[in-house]
């Protein structure tokens, strides 16, 4: 598959940069707190809301928005401001201690846990991996992660959720290296009852080596969303009733792991990893899981624990779908962003998979 070179260098990087980022404000609703005409400090503080799903948060964005537009901006909006931060630091969850949590599903002597870092390292040797000790169903987790920097080719970062068995669900990132220069690619995929080949691929608006950023999960009843900093990249969305299958009844670890697969990574294959360039570091830090916890339950009590529609919140009837703001986003990644989409690829399949007729 061929990719666009999504990276420039020096002030082609800023503006570029500068542009996405009041591209997606804008995409948020808010125009007008973009304008140059607004304070620094002032726009600054705005841009903080787009991290958040809270209807709430929504609701008062839009407020400030209009108090703006019509002169209203006064004390009581500073007010507000604060209490709009105050409401998405309460609303992040709290961060998971690493080792109560994980623990190594393989070569622990190339992971290293330094406080709330935990990296990860390849060499011609091995790679390595991490797993939870917990298995969920429905919910969201999140880790923010800092890829490998420079001349990445033939290697993967993988985040995901995933069942055991041959017929497990699962839900990927993977982050496919590249040489020096070069951009990132995310892959992201969905497998059902051990069938996948639901592969999409992105670009990024960012250079993901320089420092961390939040990679997610969100999934209920209604749909699977896949964020980057919490913004939509990918829906995955039940169609039960037009009989594409759906995860909804296996609990899923939550999964990292650095691994060489040059056999396919970079450019499908034709690029190998260049081990002289090893070892290959990646890092990651402050996980986040606010998800139904499956610990030690068997199937038919996790359908009773977890399954319930509308039990908890992230299943709660405004969790159906992506909200107003998260569609303006969602619609601008996949316009600017998204180069390839299985249910696009008529060569290689004769008969597209159904989730791709509705």
């Amino acid at each position: 598959m061929q990719s666009t070179n999504f990276l420039s260098k020096g002030s082609n990087v800023r503006n570029a940069h500068n542009s996405v980022k009041k591209q997606l404000l804008l995409a948020s609703g808010f125009d007008l707190l973009v304008s140059d005409k607004i304070p620094q400090s002032v726009s600054s503080i705005c841009i903080l809301p787009f991290v958040s799903f809270l209807e709430l948060e929504q609701w008062l964005l839009a407020l400030l928005s209009r108090w703006w537009r019509r002169g209203l901006w006064t004390a009581m909006s500073s007010f507000v401001i604060v209490f709009l931060i105050l409401s998405m630091l309460l609303n992040t969850g709290v961060s998971v201690n690493f080792t109560d949590v994980f623990e190594s599903s393989w070569a622990p002597d190339h992971i290293a846990v330094v406080g709330d870092q935990v990296t990860l390292s390849l060499d011609s040797a091995s790679g390595c991996g991490f797993e939870s000790k917990f298995k969920y169903l429905f919910g969201k987790a999140s880790a923010q992660i800092k890829l490998v920097e420079g001349d990445s080719a033939g290697t993967v970062i993988a985040f995901y959720m995933s069942s055991e068995g041959a017929n497990h669900d699962e839900l990927d990132f993977e982050f496919l290296g590249n040489v020096s220069g070069e951009p990132y690619l995310v892959q992201t995929n969905v497998y059902v009852n051990g069938t996948g080949d639901r592969e999409q691929r992105h670009g990024l608006w960012f250079d993901p080596t320089v420092d961390f950023h939040t990679y997610s999960f969100f999934w209920n009843h209604h749909s699977i969303i896949f964020s980057v900093d919490d913004i939509p990249i990918r829906v995955f969305k039940n169609k039960e009733k037009k009989g594409v299958p759906y995860p909804k009844n296996q609990g899923m670890g939550i999964y990292g792991s650095l691994w060489n697969a040059d056999d396919w990574a970079t450019q499908g294959g034709r690029v190998k990893t260049n081990w002289s360039h090893s070892p290959f570091v990646t890092t990651f830090r402050s996980f986040v899981i606010d998800a139904c916890d499956l610990s030690g339950e068997d199937t038919i009590t996790a359908g009773a624990k977890c399954g319930k529609l509308a039990q908890f919140l992230w299943d709660k009837p405004a969790k159906k779908g992506l909200e107003k703001t998260k569609k303006r986003q969602f619609k601008m990644v996949q316009n600017k962003y998204l180069v390839y989409d299985y249910c696009k690829d008529t060569a290689r399949f004769t008969q597209m998979p159904k989730e791709c007729l509705y």
